[in-house]
């Protein structure tokens, strides 16, 4: 329960109708979620407006409304706030409403394409390693301390970020490690929020279906390092071309991290096998459990975060060590029969070119490469080609399969795939459109000491189709057929 004036504090306000001191319970931006004292956020979204539902949202009890535009019909009993901003609007009232938790604690944010889920998740692991209390928001899961709860979206609402960080705050939490979607910062989820840093990791094909192009999801990115204090740090990737670009109007304080360019934090891959990756940070040696030049990119930041959180050198060096792979990110098993089977989230052109150069680095060549891909329904399809043409022009075999299709049809998207691959390698591919069973053929023509790559769902245990989702592993169904 909180005074409306001080939930609507620092919130840019056009005009009132109705008193501000009254006592509000809860806020919603669902009608259907409003209760009797509830403050109602009416939301322009993309599928619908939520003020054509304030009429709704008075006849179950709201007690406010707070919109971009006063409705005709008025009732006496209920105060009006217009607002420029309703998504904006809500960001601030939500922390103001869990009493600002986001500055009672260490926060920060990770964006870019690849690797978001990675660090949080090792920066997650490492200060839980370290003693402390730490909160996790990401793609995965959402960790209170040692309470896990489930998520459906990369950045949850700025309802459910405030709501969970408070629940940090009051188990004592000393640090939240949190992705930042740029769906998110469009919709001014993560506004107001404190944070301590912000991370950003590279940028490559992705959600054009949602940014339109390219430009305007790198300004996305670029968004969150403009709102971030001057007590702050961003810390950015430089090989990639858009890291300067991330750091060119931010108030924080500027770090950056390498393994091509002269950077605040340097790296070097001095060895890969699949057992691990002996890495050079800032001219130290250490030896790591995880692979590949995009782990070596994850390390650097996770080491670069703890050393500008106050991590000595030698402590984040000796924790880097100890750090293992993430659920569905290079998770791999080695069969009875010397089968290596590899399950990656790679959902992108280049993820997918990642990991299959991390193989690629490190297989002797005398055996096959086969890899099972698909490409998910109702999300960017520019990218479907690009993936197929990565994935036949460097496997030994390929079968492109489903993801999830979720409300389009399979054989469709599996058809803009074959766009994609190239003449001299059509013979290398295959569709199977079950995604099991194409697991299965890939384990079928396996030989000992061949290599299976499993792509795209990662540490997902469903897919999604025509609305409904089913359980699904791709790390227990490739196991169950290995071992058959």
């Amino acid at each position: 329960m909180r005074i409306l004036k001080d939930i609507l504090y620092r919130v840019e306000i056009k005009s009132v109708v109705g008193g501000t001191s009254l006592t509000v319970d809860t806020i919603a931006f669902d009608s259907r979620k409003v209760t009797k004292n509830s403050l109602f956020v009416a939301i322009k979204g993309v599928d619908a407006d939520g003020h054509n539902y304030i009429e709704n949202a008075v006849n179950s009890g709201a007690a406010v409304v707070v919109c971009e535009k006063m409705p005709e019909a008025i009732n006496n009993e209920v105060t009006y706030v217009c607002v420029e901003d309703t998504n904006k609007a809500l960001a601030i009232m939500a922390s103001n409403f869990y009493d600002n938790p986001s500055s009672k604690l260490k926060l920060v944010g990770v964006t870019g394409t690849n690797g978001k889920t990675t660090i949080a998740t090792l920066l997650y692991n490492l200060f839980s390693n370290l003693g402390y209390k730490v909160g996790l928001l990401s793609t995965v899961k959402i960790v209170v301390g040692k309470i896990v709860y489930e998520t459906s979206h990369t950045t949850p609402d700025s309802l459910a970020i405030n709501y969970y960080l408070s629940e940090m705050v009051e188990t004592g939490c000393d640090y939240c490690f949190m992705e930042v979607s740029s769906h998110g910062i469009v919709q001014q989820r993560t506004y107001g929020l404190d944070f301590d840093g912000g991370v950003f990791t590279n940028l490559t094909h992705d959600h054009l279906d949602y940014h339109k192009t390219f430009a305007e999801y790198r300004d996305a990115k670029k968004m969150f390092f403009d709102q971030l204090s001057a007590k702050a740090f961003a810390l950015v990737n430089i090989d990639d071309k858009n890291g300067n670009i991330m750091l060119q109007n931010t108030r924080a304080k500027k770090r950056s991290y390498a393994l091509k360019n002269m950077a605040d934090y340097k790296g070097q891959v001095l060895e890969s096998q699949f057992s691990g990756m002996l890495l050079k940070v800032n001219q130290q040696e250490v030896w790591t459990q995880l692979i590949g030049a995009f782990n070596a990119y994850n390390l650097l930041t996770v080491y670069g975060v703890a050393v500008e959180l106050g991590v000595t050198s030698d402590e984040a060096l000796l924790q880097l060590s100890k750090l293992q792979s993430v659920t569905g990110r290079f998770q791999y098993i080695v069969s009875s029969k010397n089968v290596t089977a590899i399950v990656d989230y790679a959902h992108t052109p280049d993820a997918l070119k990642n990991v299959l150069e991390t193989i690629n680095g490190i297989r002797s060549f005398n055996e096959k490469l086969i890899t099972v891909v698909g490409c998910g329904g109702n999300r960017d399809k520019t990218k479907r080609p690009e993936m197929a043409r990565i994935a036949s022009e460097m496997s030994s075999k390929v079968v492109f399969t489903s993801d999830n299709p979720r409300f389009e049809d399979p054989y469709e998207i599996l058809k803009e795939m074959e766009k994609g691959v190239e003449l001299q390698n059509a013979m290398k591919t295959i569709v199977v459109e079950d995604r099991k069973q194409a697991i299965k053929l890939a384990c079928q023509q396996a030989e000992p000491g061949d290599i299976i790559l499993i792509a795209g769902k990662g540490h997902e245990t469903y897919q999604e189709i025509k609305g409904v989702r089913s359980h699904f592993n791709d790390m227990e169904i490739v196991t169950e057929f290995l071992e058959q």
